[in-house]
């Protein structure tokens, strides 16, 4: 597929606004399987002529399939099961001494693709029943992608999906197969609710969480845009709060309203306010 340089900026413009993600020269390559199948549906075979049709009057659901299949939904349960146990055995036993009265928690997936991250979270607890009874647990799982949320909520994964990052005796636990592939029960669907969510937009509610994960998101966005979503997560975050990023990615040198906590290389704490650091304990494992 010949991609012209003047249907490539129309294309990059129409995703970043829409997003806020740059579709630079190393993501090309997901250009045309991406678009593959709109390009069946309306009978065209580049480009080029995908954006003839986005000049017409009226094609607003074509604009909104593009920057659909244009987002990267890849996920999968426990993906870099290190860092779940990082939260296993450092971060949530923190926050259980510093939530002890209140014995509540508000966990923010962003970015959360298909909603594997969510209930991979919510299995976390589940097979902890004695040492979370009587806490009030909430996962948010929030994504751009109105598809990836519906298959979200729908809590429903094929063979493939499900064999990512669990194990048997997981599976069969906390998911029921059917026909329509393996469902997740509704003990874990309970602790994880989804929403459609913009990480640019304004937070979403509950507006103050203990944690948030926002895992290989940050990748996609330039500088200054990260920028700003290290400020919303600031806003987003309790002051005594965790965040945990990607492999891949960082906040050192890209905002001055995190700071790397003293356990994890995905992990910061809030500096608040922004740029000034604040004490803070470390925590110890089970």
């Amino acid at each position: 597929m010949a991609l012209s340089d003047a249907s490539h900026r129309i294309i990059a413009d129409l995703l970043a606004s829409r997003t806020g993600q740059e579709l630079t020269e190393s993501r090309l390559w997901r250009v045309p399987s991406a678009l593959a199948g709109i390009f069946r549906e309306r009978g065209i075979s580049n480009v080029d002529q995908l954006v003839c049709l986005l000049d017409n009057p009226g094609e607003q659901a074509l604009a909104n399939d593009v920057v659909e299949a244009l987002l990267n939904n890849e996920t999968y349960f426990f993906r870099d099961h290190a860092y779940f146990a990082t939260l296993a055995h450092q971060v949530l036993p923190e926050l259980v001494r510093e939530r002890a009265a209140a014995r509540r928690l508000s966990i923010w997936s962003a970015g959360c693709s298909t909603g594997q991250e969510a209930l991979s979270l919510a299995m976390m607890f589940a097979e902890q029943p004695a040492r979370w009874a009587g806490w009030q647990i909430e996962i948010l799982g929030t994504d751009i992608s109105g598809k990836a949320i519906a298959a979200a909520r729908l809590g429903r994964y094929s063979q493939f999906e499900i064999q990512r990052g669990i194990s048997v005796a997981q599976m069969l636990n906390f998911f029921t197969e059917s026909d329509g592939g393996w469902q997740a029960s509704d003990r874990i669907r309970a602790l994880a609710r989804f929403q459609q969510h913009n990480i640019l937009d304004p937070v979403p509610a509950p507006g103050r969480f203990d944690l948030i994960l926002c895992r290989n998101v940050l990748l996609y966005f330039d500088i200054p845009t990260r920028q700003r979503v290290f400020e919303r997560m600031s806003n987003a975050l309790a002051q005594d709060g965790w965040l945990m990023l990607g492999a891949g990615e960082t906040a050192v040198g890209q905002t001055e309203c995190f700071e790397p906590a003293a356990c994890g290389s995905a992990l910061y704490r809030r500096s608040d306010p922004c740029g000034i650091a604040r004490p803070r304990s470390l925590a110890v494992g089970y």
